[in-house]
């Protein structure tokens, strides 16, 4: 397998540690779990999801281990701008918070509120099963465009994560580009659902949701490979990440970093894991492994 020299990474106006960050949504809930995940190897971390208001979520069940993957459906729950006191003890670590809205001036409300504390925002235009927030959003170029502009006027770092359920992935990329956007994060959970032949009825609470893990790993590469082609700032790859070679894979497609979600549910040390077959002093320049699939 090819392996990477280890050393300073900046990706989107961000320093990481190195190529692997904590992808949303998965034990970023407190400074402290935040702050574990960076200790366990991680590069940087990216928070749960924060929005103008504080939301519940959807009622259970909200999250089913599946053969390939998770399935969740778990209605973007957050205690909103008291969120601000969980990341007091990381502010000069690389910490990305998820943020969401309905419409541009609640993005750049959110993101205000964690100005000067956070390394970065991204923006959630993805999220597949929250009515009214992301991916309803994020499948109307011009919207993503107006979102991600209100951000980045902020003057803050500003990554979008964009959904998969969508005909053309780059023209959102391009708007989230126009828009001001420091990085693209690709992609989100694929919008998905299953049903108990027992019960007859869905198994998640709120009947659809979305699919992580092993199983969208090759659409999360394909999306990465579009950008990486339609786009010049840099892209992050993002969905069914568990090995150093699906790293390597999707650097190969374009990624400059990616994030890894679904795999710390089976193992929370799996950053360790994969920095221990991506990295040797050996290896080969990131710089010439990055896109090197389009040659």
């Amino acid at each position: 397998m090819v392996s990477i020299r280890p050393g300073p990474v900046s990706v989107g106006g961000v320093g990481l540690d190195n190529h692997l960050l904590l992808a949303a949504g998965i034990l970023g809930t407190t400074g402290a779990s935040l702050s574990r995940m960076l200790h366990l190897g991680a590069g940087g971390v990216v928070t749960k999801s924060i929005g103008p208001h504080k939301k519940d979520g959807h009622p259970g069940p909200c999250l089913v281990v599946l053969e390939d993957g998770l399935l969740n459906a778990m209605g973007l729950p957050n205690p909103s701008k008291e969120f601000a006191d969980e990341l007091a003890t990381l502010v000069k670590m690389p910490v990305v918070v998820s943020i969401f809205g309905g419409n541009p001036e609640e993005f750049a409300e959110v993101a205000g509120w964690f100005s000067g504390k956070v390394a970065a925002v991204e923006l959630n235009l993805s999220c597949p099963h929250a009515e009214g927030y992301g991916a309803a959003i994020g499948t109307d170029p011009a919207l993503v465009e107006a979102c991600t502009r209100a951000v980045s006027r902020t003057g803050v770092p500003t990554w979008v994560k964009l959904t998969p359920n969508v005909t053309d992935i780059t023209a959102i990329g391009k708007a989230a580009e126009k828009g001001g956007a420091s990085a693209i994060v690709a992609i989100n959970t694929v919008k998905a659902m299953r049903i108990s032949t027992g019960l007859c009825r869905p198994v998640l609470g709120n009947r659809y949701g979305g699919l992580s893990g092993s199983a969208v790993f090759p659409i999360a590469v394909r999306c990465v490979y579009e950008l990486y082609e339609a786009v010049k700032i840099p892209v992050i790859g993002c969905g069914g990440v568990s090995t150093a070679d699906n790293v390597i894979e999707m650097m190969m497609a374009g990624a400059s970093a990616v994030e890894i979600g679904s795999a710390v549910y089976d193992d929370v040390k799996v950053f360790e894991t994969i920095k221990s077959g991506l990295y040797a002093n050996d290896g080969i320049a990131p710089s010439e492994i990055v896109g090197c699939a389009h040659d």
